[in-house]
């Protein structure tokens, strides 16, 4: 079945299960018959979990194509959260405005709440009712729990298949879900009516308008949806919830005005996401604060994990030797391009190293994931014969190979428990061993700092499989490389061990497909490096 079919499915269901009711409690007084359509249809989700705290959202639109179809005034949405599905024991319930300099969103950070526990919550607008959507509390400090079912996606270009894999994440049933950017891509429809056709970039978002219909466009989808109803998400952004290979203030056209589009970007990223903003009120005070809104942050889950979880676009260096007349990335050798060795140049800015430094030496816990947006490891395009040899691209790691030799300083300096990397944007899994001169063969006095596991995409296309073979080949630290699937990646992490299996999909255009193991790993306590799995 196609997404058309489910989605009209879902809809149908949703209308069945609820009348049709704008609202009772309406701001000013607003007649409840102009905006009769049911308005949860982008379902409900949770996020940024602590151990007695949760974020609970939702977006009232009753058309998610049709923004305008809800009058701009404020609604009184009512929220409940329970120990059961059924709603029999409610420990919380509440009123939230939503309002329309918002899109309507909600988000209510819900305190008071048990440890590692898990909650079920749910939205109401006059006599509409949003789907249930369960979440889970973080455990306490103190605790040691057992195990910890994690699922780690990013970049899910709409165009570019159906969202099967998020189907295969709810029935996972895990814990916790990470997404590491490119929720959205700006730019779209691509025309696939046939392969051998060329594709056009089209109707692109620029301003909040068009970030909204984005956002409205991708969350209509039911088994994203559906992902998000089965737990809690932590969520970092990439470029292309802004736009493709921006870098701190500076797009690739070299926009007068980006700062502007950022705003934007980032106010209808915050409208869409469960995350928990201290300052809004400062953010929204200002016309254009939105460009500096904080998404770095850290959790921790017990002393099982912390999560370092990095924003790696907003802080960044502009990209060393651009095209001429043009901003964004490259692909060049260290002889054409010196300034990829210029020991100023930064990936996270030096506020967020030194906060990122900070949390590996102040952490107790058993493992410590660097949660962040693309490859860390070394991955040259072409033969690497000695020190120095290679051609990189300069929007990732790779065109700051001086920051990220700090990173790794700091983690050979203040030895975290446990490093592990996740990693996206690339759209191939890999795995690879992290070591802080990737040109060193010697092992004693060159060690495996972290072990480094990046994801595929949900739908978002990749280089041939033979090209990543032969980035396989060129970079011997790279121990597993596959580029020609999409999904996701499932860990189950215990005080013991991490156990991450690579989730790929039979066929990304199926909304129905299949999903196996492609290949699974280990990390063992005190053990750090890649251990494939039979």
């Amino acid at each position: 079945m196609q997404r058309r079919q489910f989605l009209q499915q879902s809809l149908q269901q949703s209308l069945r299960l609820a009348v049709l009711a704008a609202s009772a409690y309406q701001l000013p007084s607003f007649a409840a018959d102009k905006s009769s359509a049911y308005p949860f249809t982008l379902g409900v989700a949770s996020g940024s979990p602590r151990h007695d705290s949760v974020v609970i959202w939702t977006r009232l639109l009753p058309e998610p194509l049709n923004a305008l179809a809800l009058p701009a005034v404020p609604y009184k949405v009512r929220w409940e959260i329970s120990e059961d599905e059924t709603f029999h024991h409610i420990v919380g319930r509440g009123e939230h405005t939503a309002l329309p300099e918002l899109a309507h969103s909600v988000h209510v950070d819900v305190t008071g709440l048990q440890a590692e526990r898990n909650y079920w919550y749910r939205f109401m607008l006059g006599e509409a009712i949003s789907p249930v959507g369960r979440t889970r509390t973080a455990p306490i400090a103190e605790a040691m729990p057992s195990g910890l079912r994690l699922a780690v996606a990013s970049c899910q270009h709409w165009e570019f298949g159906e969202y099967a894999g998020h189907r295969h994440i709810a029935a996972a049933y895990p814990d916790l879900v990470i997404f590491l950017g490119d929720y959205i891509y700006e730019w779209g429809p691509y025309d696939l009516s046939h392969p051998s056709k060329p594709r056009r970039r089209d109707v692109e978002s620029m301003n909040l308008a068009g970030y909204r219909s984005r956002y409205a466009q991708y969350k209509s989808d039911p088994h994203l949806q559906a992902a998000h109803h089965v737990a809690p998400w932590i969520v970092t952004w990439d470029d292309h919830e802004v736009c493709n290979d921006y870098g701190n203030d500076r797009d690739e056209r070299l926009s007068v005005d980006f700062l502007q589009r950022r705003a934007a970007a980032y106010q209808a990223f915050y409208e869409h996401m469960p995350v928990r903003l201290p300052n809004l009120t400062a953010l929204m005070s200002e016309a254009g604060r939105f460009a500096h809104m904080r998404i770095y942050e850290r959790y921790d889950w017990g002393k099982l994990a912390r999560f370092h979880v990095l924003d790696d676009r907003q802080y960044r260096s502009h990209h060393a030797c651009p095209k001429p007349g043009m901003g964004g990335s490259n692909s060049v050798t260290n002889a054409e391009c010196r300034e990829l060795l210029d020991p100023n140049r930064t990936l996270l800015g030096q506020e967020q190293e030194k906060w990122l430094a900070q949390g590996f030496a102040s952490s107790g816990a058993k493992w410590n994931v660097l949660t962040q947006q693309t490859l860390m490891a070394q991955s040259s395009q072409t033969p690497v014969a000695k020190e120095g040899d290679g051609k990189f691209w300069t929007d990732g790691w790779d065109g700051y190979p001086l920051a990220r030799q700090r990173v790794l300083d700091d983690l050979q300096k203040h030895k975290p428990a446990n490093p592990v990397i996740i990693s996206g944007d690339v759209h191939t899994f890999y795995a690879a061993n992290i070591k802080r001169d990737f040109y060193s063969k010697a092992s004693a006095s060159n060690p495996i700092l972290a072990t480094e596991f990046c994801g595929t995409s949900i739908t978002s296309s990749s280089r041939p499989q033979d090209r990543t073979d032969q980035y396989v080949a060129q970079n011997p630290h790279i121990k597993f490389g596959r580029s020609d699937k999409r999904g996701f990646i499932l860990m189950d992490i215990t005080p013991k061990q991490m156990t991450t299996r690579f989730m790929a999909l039979d066929d990304v255009s199926r909304a129905d497909s299949g999903i196996s193991t492609l290949a699974s790993f280990a990390v063992e306590d005190g053990r750090t490096g890649v251990v494939s799995v039979a």
